[in-house]
């Protein structure tokens, strides 16, 4: 424990929103984040913040150049570094008496029992294209009855899906089961946010390829995501408040100074869903045609 270091004084403008009992019990919760990049870095300060008193953190990826517009931890001095060794550091300056596991190779099969032991709530930070780990992480997170959830950044605002022990799963939500990485892109953009609020201001539809594992991003969007996601843990730790539940989900566009919620029973097998899906392969189909021609 740093020299000067007090947890309740450290955390004391935190009482009025919760009283001193529920602060407490942050302190006692330990979150897990996989992946330490664009939302999952601003999670765990964020979260580090709210008092919350344990980590698993799991990352393999070290800092690029190309982070710095969103990352957390990107900064010229972190270059080259592990993330999860400097967002571990970063995190234990806001408060040295954290809890902190962490996993420098990522999280997978081998070491998803370890990741997840004794974790009250897991939030999902990994990389949009990570679909075998996240799948993998979500399954264990339902068999385990863990509450996870996951913000997605999207354009300048955030989509929200929790999922709670009991209900509705990742799997029975997004149907990835089949589906080659496209498809499973797809419908993982198309599950997060049926509104699809931020595609009305994409001024560069070029910089979207799917294929290639690339679309835009902004810190914008990643700050408003670790609010959101704060806010979600808050009232599954303590148990209180409503909580917007799988199938159900919610959009914020802060562009558009829009919010909407949304209601999707069966997920995407909902016909609704079919129908976007169907659009939206249409249009990824003109917009690599697009693309191609202007090469």
């Amino acid at each position: 424990m740093t020299e000067g270091f007090d947890y309740d004084a450290a955390f004391s403008r935190n009482l009025g929103w919760t009283t001193a009992d529920e602060q407490q019990t942050l302190r006692r919760s330990r979150v897990a984040i996989a992946g330490l990049g664009g939302v999952g870095g601003v999670h765990l300060l964020t979260l580090a913040r709210l008092g919350i008193g344990a980590f698993s953190i799991a990352d393999f990826d070290r800092f690029d150049v190309v982070n710095f517009n969103r990352q957390a931890g990107a900064l010229v001095s972190s270059l080259g570094q592990p993330k999860v060794e400097v967002l571990q550091r970063m995190a234990l300056d806001i408060n040295p008496g954290l809890a902190l596991r962490a996993f420098p190779e990522g999280v997978g099969d081998d070491n998803i029992d370890a990741f997840l032991d004794g974790v009250d709530v897991y939030v999902d930070g990994l990389d949009f294209f990570a679909f075998a780990a996240r799948r993998a992480v979500f399954a264990a997170c339902h068999r385990r009855g863990i509450p996870a959830v996951t913000a997605a950044p999207l354009g300048m605002g955030a989509a929200v899906l929790v999922f709670m022990p009991g209900g509705m799963s990742f799997e029975e939500y997004f149907r990835l089961d089949g589906c080659d990485e496209e498809e499973m892109a797809i419908r993982f953009l198309l599950g997060l946010s049926p509104a699809m609020l931020q595609r009305a201001y994409l001024a560069d539809p070029s910089r979207v390829n799917l294929a290639e594992r690339r679309g835009p991003s902004t810190i914008a969007a990643c700050q408003i995501c670790a609010g959101f996601t704060a806010t979600e843990v808050l009232k599954i730790l303590l148990r209180r408040g409503r909580l917007v539940v799988a199938p159900r989900g919610y959009q914020f566009d802060a562009y558009r100074n829009r919010l909407a919620t949304t209601w999707r029973p069966g997920g995407n097998r909902n016909l609704l869903q079919r129908i976007g899906l169907w659009v939206a392969r249409r249009q990824l189909a003109r917009m690599k045609k697009a693309t191609e021609a202007a090469r």
